[in-house]
């Protein structure tokens, strides 16, 4: 059951995010950009108040995601990569990406903080950030 509302072509967009942003890290990398995306719909707080369908999310401007600047973003959904979407709409979510609202691939170590949001885990190549329940509290 999808925990938020969304078509075939929402789905497809996720996947193409999903793919741009963490191919390189794999399924697992891929479904937890998927379950930020999802955060950031549910979430409705600080940066991402009245982001309610995918397009918003994904094309979010300014504080949306580097991958749609780049051509690999326009390749046509894979089907492993629409299932991986549809994994993260209908609520699968993975740790460290649980309940955050960004990431970010640093040259180094993962800072405690970003943007004033606590580090709540690394996984591979990319940092992962959450709010606090207080500040995002339909992300948890």
């Amino acid at each position: 059951m999808a925990v938020v509302k969304t078509n075939s072509e929402d789905v497809r967009t996720l996947a193409r995010l999903m793919r741009a942003e963490a191919e390189g890290e794999g399924e697992l990398g891929m479904l937890m950009v998927g379950n930020v995306g999802v955060n950031r719909i549910l979430g409705n707080c600080m940066d991402f108040k009245n982001i309610r369908n995918m397009n918003d999310m994904v094309y979010q401007s300014p504080g949306g995601f580097e991958a749609v600047q780049k051509s690999y973003f326009y390749q046509r959904a894979r089907d492993k990569d629409i299932r991986l979407a549809q994994r993260a709409i209908n609520g699968e979510r993975q740790w460290p990406a649980s309940n955050a609202l960004w990431y970010f691939r640093p040259a180094g170590g993962c800072p405690d903080t970003w943007y004033d949001q606590a580090n709540i885990g690394r996984y591979k190549l990319h940092c992962f950030f959450a709010p606090t329940p207080e500040d995002c509290p339909r992300v948890y």
